[in-house]
Order: C-alpha cells, then sequence, then structure tokens
C-alpha cells in the first residue's frame, strides 16, 4: 500500500546539514532576528550589519595606506577593535542559537565569519604577524550571505536558475568557441611563423583568445597581409560571440519568469532559503516549515 504522507526523502535525494531552528524562547528570537529578514527586527539587523562590514572593509583599506596610518594609526586601531568585538559578539550570537552550533561553525560561512575576526586577535598575540591582518578584507564575502532583504533575493534566485538550466547551453558555446580558437591560432602560426611572434601553436591560441575576445594586448602582432585580414574576421566574430552567453541567459531568465514572490523564510531544518509565505513544507529537505512571521510595518 503506498504511503501518501511525503516523506522527506521522496522529495530530495538528500538531506543538507541542519543547523536547527529553536522551537521557541530567546533562542527563537534571536534566530529569526540574525537569518531570517522578512520581520521589522530582521531588516534593521541586516541593514546595520551590512554598514559595519562596509565600514570594517574602509578602515582595513586605509590600514595599508602609510600617510594615513601615520596620520590617523590610533583612531584606525580603535575601529579596527571595535569591528572585531562586535562581529565577535555576532558570531557568538550566531552559534547560541542554533540547536546544532558545531554545524554552523565548520559550515562555508562559519568558517568566514570565525576568519573574519581571528586576525586581529592573532596579531594581538604575535606582533610579528601583523600582515595576516589584511586577511580580514574576508569580511567582504559575508554581505553576500547577510544582504538577504527581499528586493534583492528574487532576482538572485532567478538569476542562479537561469545560470544552472544555462549550464550545457553555455559549455557547448564555449566548446564552439575554443575550436575556433584551435583552427584560426594554427592557420595564424601557417600564415606569420615565428619571425613575426608566433613561435607556436599554444602561442597563436594565445593571440587568437586576445583577439577574439577583443581585448588586444598587443605583444603579439600579424605582420602579413593575409594574417591582418584573418585577425579582422576575428575581431568582427568577437564582438557577435561576446552577445550569445548573455542571450542565452537572458532568455533562460525570461522563460522562467513566473508569478511567485519568494521570501527569506528559512527552512528549521536546513536553512534553505526562499520559500513561499504559504509553503507547509521545505521545497529542498521535505521538513515542516513554522508559520510564517511577517512584519508589514
Amino acid at each position: 500500500m503506498t504511503n501518501n504522507s511525503t516523506p522527506a526523502a521522496d522529495i530530495a535525494p538528500h538531506t543538507p546539514p541542519a543547523y536547527g531552528k529553536p522551537d521557541t524562547g530567546l533562542r527563537r528570537r534571536i534566530y529569526t532576528i540574525i537569518f531570517e529578514a522578512d520581520t521589522r527586527t530582521g531588516k534593521t539587523f541586516d541593514v546595520l550589519l551590512v554598514a559595519l562590514i562596509l565600514l570594517s572593509i574602509v578602515v582595513v583599506l586605509l590600514d595599508s595606506v602609510p600617510s594615513v596610518v601615520a596620520r590617523f594609526g590610533r583612531p584606525l586601531n580603535v575601529m579596527e577593535w571595535t569591528f572585531t568585538l562586535l562581529f565577535t559578539v555576532e558570531y557568538i550570537a550566531r552559534l547560541c542559537c542554533v540547536r546544532h552550533p558545531w554545524r554552523y561553525a565548520t559550515s562555508f560561512f562559519g568558517v568566514i565569519d570565525l576568519i573574519s575576526v581571528l586576525p586581529t586577535y592573532f596579531a594581538l598575540l604575535v606582533p610579528e604577524a601583523s600582515a595576516f591582518l589584511d586577511i580580514r578584507i574576508l569580511r567582504l564575502l559575508r554581505i553576500f550571505r547577510i544582504f538577504k532583504l527581499t528586493l534583492y533575493i528574487t532576482e538572485y534566485i532567478r538569476l542562479g536558475r537561469a545560470l544552472r538550466a544555462s549550464g550545457r547551453k553555455i559549455l557547448i558555446f564555449l566548446s564552439v568557441v575554443m575550436m575556433a580558437v584551435l583552427i584560426l591560432g594554427t592557420v595564424m602560426y601557417v600564415v606569420e611563423g615565428p619571425e613575426n611572434g608566433f613561435t607556436s601553436i599554444p602561442m597563436a591560441m594565445y593571440w587568437a583568445t586576445v583577439t577574439m575576445t577583443t581585448v588586444g594586448y598587443g605583444d603579439i602582432t600579424p605582420q602579413t597581409t593575409l594574417g591582418r585580414i584573418i585577425a579582422s574576421f576575428m575581431m568582427l566574430l568577437g564582438w557577435g560571440v561576446l552577445a550569445v552567453p548573455t542571450g542565452i541567459v537572458t532568455a533562460e531568465m525570461t522563460s522562467q519568469r513566473m508569478n511567485w514572490k519568494p521570501t527569506t523564510r528559512t527552512c528549521p531544518s536546513c536553512l534553505s532559503e526562499g520559500h513561499e509565505p504559504e509553503a507547509k513544507y521545505c521545497k529542498d529537505c521535505g521538513e515542516t516549515l513554522p508559520a510564517y512571521e511577517y512584519d508589514k510595518s
């Protein structure tokens, strides 16, 4: 007899690692604020965190300019420690509000969160390693995780799906381009020869790639009339070639445009995002979704 209970295994081939969303209490409230952005407090947290990250990046950049450090070294140091302490508190809060902190700590963004604060502490313990402070630029990667406002996630999801759907077509297109580069590069090697800089077929393929992409470094140029005719043809071909991948992805985005409104609603088990407000089960792991929380104010 067939079971119609829709188990998780029938919905997705595998279940992603689960951080775990608390069911009730203060931890659930903190989780909703930090990991989701459909409430007013969640949006405010995300915007403030983005602002802090951008300011910390500015401090890192200024700290690499000797003249700025000579004049504003102390204020920059104070600001760096302020950002480090704030990001440390945020990292600890993320670990405390999930049911499986170790899984979050070993995830990609969990590692990035840790790396973003370690260099400052490391430089304090080992002053000779102050050069490693530039690793703090990795904080910039966190923007792509926390900048999850509904205004941006819709197009992000559509673009991701369009790129996945276009992958095979783009791969075939690139293989055709590589064939053209190989053939025309070989022809130019025969026409121009080593005396004009085309010392080998790989070198001629390098020239063909530079020419077809309309970069034109000028380190190798054809000297014969026939070679210049071939080069002109490749330049004109390059203009048409550059437009093809854009057209493929755009066509996929148009074909996938649907009447749906994804949110930052997160699955409590696998943290998959983008579920519709009316959804009852996770689209990736099949876990039952909690009631949709949204603040209209």
